[in-house]
């Protein structure tokens, strides 16, 4: 288990990271509204993979593994069902693509819809074939596949808007025959959604060994469809609802400022840029996540004090290692800024909330724990809906009261103060239903150190001139790993940090 769960959690990672390293490409070429359009064309197809998948890749997982139940034809019934919504989706969005595109607002570009569109539904497609890879075992196949996506994405991205821009002035003959037709360098945005469509048209490729035999009436069960769809519209509600969440400032700015669709445009941009560089915090999480859960279902299975402690444990020093991120990112903004490019920086303000944000979002996963230990999973969906009933509302109010050119601010805001309060919600039902002792007044005091040493930051930052206040943005988080090494005991640097106390306390 641990072997494949590093296998799925690195190529995951490693795939989001390498993805990640798009987004200096598209904010030097692009204006803020052009990066805008295709950042909040995502945020939609986000919402519809959760739709399209409708919960049937954890229903397969959940019924393949039942003793009444015969694997490979849950696999061909989920198969057949996902493959039937997708291309009623596809058709739908073909025969539909003026209207849906006029009501995203992008009315101009119904070809930028229609292809992330039928992107998303091979993308719903392909879930159960890689949910089959995983059933089988097979990681590394899993990971080669979703690597080759992120490898192709990532090469078709820079053919087409970096090399073939050059090679049309330099030697046309060269790319003109599948260059020109579309437009050529004008053509824009649109080859970022080329680019993604054929990446995943080829995965589709690579998982034809995995449908082989497997899409046959004769395998289909209608019953079992049924108790699978029972099963999986809770996780449709609580999937939709976070994925909702957490791309709310993206998709509702452009219609609180309608008829002023360019700068709300403009706007998604500067908040998804600057977001981008709070993803560290995001990716710190994810990783944690993988290693997390395999760990509290096996934690469940000890008795007593050792099990609450490993929780208590787990939890400090996820906070611990989160406000250290934190620190040195904002520490080292000043450098991490040129990430994007300088006609995005006046939305810089967006980083610390956000990752404050998405470090409460870590500490409600954490507290996840006891609704998933005890069966309430439907606490999960309560949750979910909370904080986006809370995330919709409060950009609503917050992001048309500050306005424009700023209103991006009121997203990052409404997101730290959701994430907050579904996390404290958490933090005291767990309280009722499985209470654990967490270490509240060594955390806080933490959270309190990190506050006062990210003020000295920035004070050093804006009284001290040039390179001269880097050795104290060193020394501060040198101060704060330190102190948590000392507290924390931790190997190696607790003792060398208890000699340098001692030689000065002499």
């Amino acid at each position: 288990m641990a072997k494949d769960t590093a296998v799925y959690g690195v190529s995951s990672i490693v795939g989001r990271f390498l993805n990640w390293l798009l987004v200096p490409l598209y904010v030097y070429l692009f204006p803020s509204d052009e990066y805008g359009i295709v950042s909040n064309l995502y945020s939609f197809t986000a919402v519809a993979l959760v739709i399209l998948n409708y919960g049937m890749e954890t229903g397969f997982f959940r019924f393949a593994n039942r003793e009444d139940c015969d694997p490979a034809r849950v696999y061909a019934t989920a198969l057949l069902s996902v493959a039937a919504t997708s291309l009623t989706f596809m058709i739908a969005l073909t025969l539909l693509l003026a209207p849906v595109s006029r009501a995203l607002l992008v009315p101009q570009y119904p070809g930028y819809v229609w292809m992330l569109g039928i992107t998303v539904a091979i993308d719903a497609f392909c879930n159960l074939p890689f949910a089959w890879l995983r059933y089988r075992n097979r990681a590394w196949r899993f990971a080669t596949i979703k690597l080759i996506n992120v490898g192709l994405n990532i090469g078709l991205n820079l053919l087409f808007l970096i090399f073939c821009p050059w090679a049309q002035s330099h030697c046309p003959e060269l790319v003109n025959w599948f260059y020109a037709p579309p437009g050529g360098e004008a053509f824009g945005i649109g080859w970022i959604f080329v680019a993604n469509i054929i990446s995943t048209l080829c995965v589709l490729l690579c998982l034809l060994p995995e449908l082989k035999g497997r899409m046959r009436l004769s395998l289909f069960g209608s019953t079992l469809l049924g108790r699978m769809l029972h099963y999986s519209w809770p996780l449709l509600v609580l999937g939709v609802a976070g994925v909702l969440s957490q791309n709310m400032g993206q998709i509702v700015m452009p219609y609180l400022f309608r008829g002023n669709e360019t700068a709300a445009h403009s706007m998604v941009g500067i908040y998804s840029a600057n977001m981008k560089i709070a993803l560290v915090m995001v990716m710190f999480t994810q990783a944690f996540r993988y290693a997390y859960e395999p760990f509290i279902f096996a934690r469940a299975r000890a008795e007593g004090e050792n099990r609450t402690s490993a929780y208590c444990d787990a939890m400090k020093f996820f906070v611990v290692f989160g406000l250290f991120i934190f620190l040195g990112v904002m520490f080292f903004l000043p450098v991490l800024r040129h990430f994007i490019s300088p006609s995005y920086w006046e939305g810089l303000g967006v980083v610390p909330v956000m990752m404050v944000a998405e470090l409460c979002f870590g500490v409600f996963f954490n507290l996840s724990l006891w609704y998933k230990l005890t069966d309430r999973t439907a606490w999960g969906m309560y949750l979910s809906l909370l904080c986006f009933v809370l995330m919709l509302g409060l950009n609503v109010w917050l992001v048309p009261l500050i306005g424009i050119p700023g209103g991006y601010m009121g997203s990052a805001w409404a997101a730290m103060i959701s994430y907050f309060i579904v996390m404290v919600v958490s933090w005291l039902a767990g309280r009722r239903y499985y209470p654990i002792p967490y270490p509240l007044k060594r955390m806080g005091a933490y959270c309190l150190l990190a506050a006062v040493l990210y003020a000295a930051g920035i004070w050093a930052g804006n009284a001290l001139n040039g390179w001269i206040s880097w050795p104290l943005r060193i020394i501060l988080l040198t101060v704060y790993i330190g102190v948590t090494a000392l507290y924390e005991h931790v190997p190696v640097l607790s003792p060398i940090v208890r000699k340098i106390a001692g030689r000065k306390k002499a």
